[in-house]
């Protein structure tokens, strides 16, 4: 298993196991503990219960916050 650095142990120690962060909190949180000399980004994964295989209902899109 790989090591794990001292800022993600940091932050992590930071977080509450398990919790569901609303949006505004998580991106607080993110902006709270950026600590990279350079300009971080997030990804960010949501389940929309659409069936893909349906083409009426692929869900396709990129947003700036």
């Amino acid at each position: 298993m790989a090591k794990i650095g001292k800022r993600t142990r940091a932050i992590r120690e930071k977080l509450t196991q398990g919790k569901a962060y609303q949006i505004d909190e998580a991106l607080d949180f993110v902006k709270a503990n950026a600590s990279a000399k350079f300009v971080e980004s997030i990804d960010v994964a949501i389940n929309l219960g659409v069936d893909p295989r349906k083409s009426d209902q692929v869900v396709r899109s990129a947003t700036v916050l």
